[in-house]
């Protein structure tokens, strides 16, 4: 039996655009609670007043009911770029799913509709997008655009990245990130998706090739996509278990209770080495728990770009 050819069978996301497109309206419905009321219902058609900008466009009856400055959107405007980065490697199709959906997610599936909500929002602010997906090969590559034609591309290479599984790939994002960085020319908002987990990489060429991904002046944003209550909380019971390196092949047969206690140091103390070296190089850095909803992903979104504007 053919492997990948049974991989590729598989369905993955039914409908990723209207997976996003809901995720986005519950995001939406929910911003009354968040800094951001009275933006949601015209968030696609305006954009936040910032002091010292002509008050000619200023939206008075928005502002009459939502007492914050908004200015009218025109399709002559330069807007945002945005570029989408998302690991492939292997461990990032952790834990193994035979279906998909909202709720029901690996880490490469939460990453493939987290991007696609973000396209969905770019789009209807009539923003570029383009996306990079990198693993132990430069797998897929397209710059910012914002035609409808080009964000439908984008989310079929979204869902063939979620169900085509590699087998073993290493993930190499050193050599990547500079590639993409390369690439990226003009300013733009660089969304990155990944579990942080390096084969051989060590950390110092890990930070500096995202520090190379910040040169032209660009936002970065690190989404560290992981399952907290298994890979970081090591939750499993305690019969003998086989633990596999998908990258490597390498394995451990262990009782899980028995190293519980030492694992979970030693993870979290590599989470707060991440971070502050993100806070160090100004990368701004996002835990994104698959097991959670899309909110904190749209919020940064949200957050982001009103510092980048």
């Amino acid at each position: 039996m053919d492997l990948q050819n049974e991989l590729n069978k598989a369905g993955g996301f039914k409908n990723l655009e209207l997976l996003a497109k809901q995720v986005v309206e519950g995001f939406v419905a929910g911003m009354h609670k968040s800094p951001f009321h009275g933006f949601s219902a015209e968030f696609a058609e305006h954009k936040i007043y910032n002091q010292g900008e002509s008050t000619r466009h200023i939206d008075w009856k928005l502002f009459a009911k939502t007492d914050k400055l908004f200015t009218k959107r025109y399709d002559d405007e330069t807007n945002l770029r945005c570029h989408l980065i998302v690991d492939n490697s292997s461990s990032m199709h952790y834990p193994e799913l035979k279906e998909y959906g909202i709720d029901a997610l690996n880490k490469i599936a939460f990453s493939a509709l987290a991007s696609a909500s973000l396209m969905h929002i770019l789009k209807k602010q009539r923003d570029a997008v383009g996306l990079s997906i990198y693993s132990d090969n430069y797998d897929f590559y397209a710059p910012e655009k914002g035609s409808e034609r080009h964000h439908q591309m984008l989310l079929h290479q979204l869902n063939t990245m979620v169900v085509k599984k590699p087998v073993s790939r290493k993930t190499e994002t050193f050599t990547y990130l500079h590639q993409i960085a390369e690439k990226i020319h003009r300013r733009s908002l660089i969304f990155f998706f990944t579990d942080m987990f390096q084969t051989e990489t060590d950390d110092a060429q890990l930070f500096d090739a995202l520090r190379h991904l910040k040169h032209n002046k660009h936002e970065v944003v690190l989404f560290h996509v992981f399952d907290k209550e298994k890979e970081l909380q090591f939750d499993f019971d305690n019969a003998p278990k086989r633990f596999i390196d998908v990258e490597t092949g390498d394995h451990v047969n262990l009782y899980a209770d028995r190293i519980k206690e030492n694992y979970e140091t030693a993870i979290k103390d590599y989470f707060k080495d991440i971070r502050l070296k993100c806070q160090q190089y100004r990368i701004a850095y996002v835990e994104a728990d698959i097991n959670k909803d899309f909110n904190n992903i749209l919020t940064t979104y949200m957050i982001a770009r009103q510092k980048f504007l």
